[in-house]
């Protein structure tokens, strides 16, 4: 079996922002490749991974895309201005190391910092924020950083108390994990399905990736993979019925769709058969991959299964390697049940 930890740190070292997931997709391929019939990429980048079966196609993407950040401006004193590349809270931002791929690292500082402070949160934008390199004037800057570079989070991947894992990009690095544990479990056994593990690009700038994959491959029905908010933390405003630690969920709802009855049926009885404990998900906002695929071509029966994540879209996110397990269990257990 995988070793969760260092697969997470293996895919943060090669993990980039959206439109440039071509590092980590070839990590991504080389450990699926064992397990499957077919590997290939396809225009956007996709990586598709293919065990072929004579039944109905079944297609389960993982985005492997991250939020991050992109130069737009140096300035004379050899700060980095940028833009972001997905969603981000500004005011959490403050502080972050971040890397360049290059190799360059900083971290983001809050510029008119005198003004800002004591002000609503809401109040900082990311136009307030700049990464400084080290670098002493903007002729030393360019030379490290130029515009158009992307930078990424560089913070470190921890083992935590009661199984916990703080690291940034669990979103939705740790997805990528779980097709890679349900495609090893299946290895050896002959499916009905016809299965389509994908490794989808751009999902943090609107699902673009499962948009085009799933337009290709035309599935019958989508069970996408990724990450969920959690209810389980005193920064938590919404209520939500979701904790860490409690097993992989079973979406009913998100801001992209309304789970197919029949998608969520087919999850549930996976999850039953397999013995695995899961929750329920509605998720208030923010859409999956499973939105894209069940608006496909002429529908597509589409679900979720979920990974419980505190601290979403920051430098530390936490999840557990239990959930992480039985989410692999889940979703070969999906693939294994003729649709």
């Amino acid at each position: 079996m995988f070793n969760i930890v260092e697969t997470q740190k293996k895919l943060v070292a090669a993990a980039l922002p959206s439109g440039f997931e071509k590092n980590v997709g070839e990590v991504l391929a080389e450990l699926a490749r064992p397990f499957v019939d077919e590997v290939y990429t396809d225009v956007m980048g996709n990586v598709i991974c293919h065990k072929k079966g004579d039944g109905k196609r079944l297609m389960m993407p993982a985005h492997m895309d991250t939020i991050g950040f992109m130069a737009t401006y140096i300035e004379d004193g050899g700060f980095v201005r940028f833009e972001g590349i997905g969603g981000h809270t500004p005011i959490t931002l403050v502080g972050v190391p971040v890397r360049f791929e290059s190799g360059v690292c900083g971290c983001i500082r809050l510029a008119n910092q005198g003004e800002l402070l004591g002000k609503p949160a809401n109040t900082v934008k990311l136009s307030d924020l700049y990464i400084d390199i080290g670098a002493k004037d903007k002729e030393e800057a360019e030379k490290l950083v130029k515009i158009g570079d992307v930078a990424v989070f560089n913070t470190p991947t921890v083992e935590l108390a009661g199984g916990n894992i703080m690291t940034p990009y669990a979103d939705d690095l740790v997805s990528c994990i779980v097709l890679l544990l349900a495609m090893e479990q299946l290895k050896d056994k002959k499916v009905k399905n016809d299965l389509y593990f994908v490794f989808s690009v751009q999902e943090e700038v609107g699902l673009r990736g499962a948009m085009t994959a799933a337009y290709h491959i035309d599935p019958y029905m989508g069970i996408a993979v990724d990450v969920c908010s959690t209810g389980d933390t005193p920064s938590t405003t919404v209520k939500m019925a979701v904790k860490v630690g409690e097993g992989p969920t079973v979406k009913i709802k998100d801001g992209s769709l309304i789970c197919n009855p029949q998608a969520v049926a087919h999850m549930r009885k996976a999850a039953d058969e397999a013995g695995v404990k899961y929750q329920d998900e509605i998720l208030l906002s923010g859409g999956t991959d499973s939105g894209a695929m069940q608006r496909t071509r002429g529908g597509v029966y589409s679900g979720c299964i979920s990974i419980p994540t505190r601290h979403i879209h920051s430098p530390a996110e936490i999840y557990n390697k239990k959930d992480v397990e039985e989410a692999g269990r889940l979703l070969a257990q999906c693939a294994l049940n003729e649709l």
